[in-house]
């Protein structure tokens, strides 16, 4: 079969079966009565061995070590080959959402463009004072997708940084809720604790929604800032986390103080001084857990207990209890 058939039929260009046959991956090896080249039928399925490899991203170099080489293993090189493919796939990914924060700032012009770009690769920078930079600098006229501080809030490991991208996240208006809440279901404990924070800023039912799911974390820090914003909204689902908190030291003033101000509704009052009385009694020689049980009947103004607990067996409970009474 002449190189013209071979191309029709194998849908491999003439100019491509002419480049195999100089790399020296397919050359014709019959001869036709005028002495032209011709594809034998094991030309041809080398020809397609070729393409199979060729779909696979190997290069026609790889290609001819594993037609040529009887002891090549193929195993190595596909596992390479699905390396790079999994980089290449990733790329496209970044390069995607990329185009797609920018198509959803409706950029006006190239000037918009180009600051958005900025912005993203500020927010790639190594540096968290570089990336910190970029949060507070922006300016005003640019619209920033919210999409983007949402996935920069999940991905931040710098405190400043995260606080920084917060706060933009407040400031860029829009809804970018759906994108934060997705990190409250990750495996990955720290983004649960960023989505945590940055949903505790957004003000609205459905955040709060999200917030009373996360109670129920298995991470004391996700379920106790889950438990702040929503006792700051009076939310009294919010006590027995609160009070966990209290006991076991963890932001356990501003726990505190949440209780105190779920305690202006006397039914909660009611409920968080059986909570705290409780673990009094569940740790009678604790002298921590007790003191930090004391400065929280405080904020209720719990003086009965607290009087009773000026009289304790722990002297710097007693102490502690005595201070707060005469405050009362």
């Amino acid at each position: 079969m002449l190189i013209g058939e071979v191309a029709r039929r194998s849908g491999v260009s003439t100019r491509m079966l002419r480049h195999y046959d100089t790399l020296g991956l397919v050359r014709p090896t019959g001869r036709t009565v005028g002495n032209y080249r011709e594809y034998t039928d094991e030309d041809i399925r080398r020809i397609f061995h070729v393409e199979s490899l060729r779909s696979l991203g190997l290069s026609l170099r790889q290609i001819g070590s594993a037609l040529e080489d009887p002891e090549f293993t193929p195993a190595e090189l596909v596992g390479d080959l699905i390396r790079w493919t999994e980089q290449r796939v990733e790329r496209e990914q970044e390069l995607l959402q990329r185009l797609r924060a920018v198509d959803a700032t409706s950029p006006a012009g190239w000037p918009d463009v180009l600051r958005i770009v900025e912005l993203m690769h500020g927010l790639d920078s190594p540096s968290a004072a570089r990336r910190q930079q970029a949060v507070l600098a922006r300016a005003e006229d640019v619209r920033v997708p919210v999409e983007l501080l949402a996935g920069a809030v999940l991905a931040e490991a710098d405190t400043n940084v995260a606080g920084a991208l917060r706060w933009a996240l407040a400031r860029a208006g829009g809804d970018g809720l759906a994108t934060v809440a997705s990190g409250v279901s990750s495996a990955d404990v720290d983004i649960r604790r960023r989505a945590v924070l940055a949903i505790a800023g957004m003000a609205g039912d459905e955040a709060t929604a999200v917030l009373a799911g996360a109670l129920g974390d298995e991470d004391i820090t996700v379920r106790g800032n889950a438990a702040l914003a929503l006792g700051a909204r009076g939310m009294a689902a919010a006590v027995p986390v609160l009070v966990a908190l209290v006991v076991a030291g963890v932001k356990d003033v501003d726990a505190a103080e949440v209780l105190g101000g779920l305690s202006s509704d006397p039914a909660t009052a009611d409920r968080i001084l059986d909570a705290l009385t409780g673990e009094l009694a569940a740790h009678p020689t604790d002298a921590a857990v007790r003191i930090r049980l004391t400065q929280a009947l405080f904020e209720l103004g719990a003086g009965d207990v607290l009087r009773q607990l000026a009289e304790d067996d722990d002297r710097s409970v007693a102490l502690v209890a005595t201070a707060f009474v005469n405050l009362l």
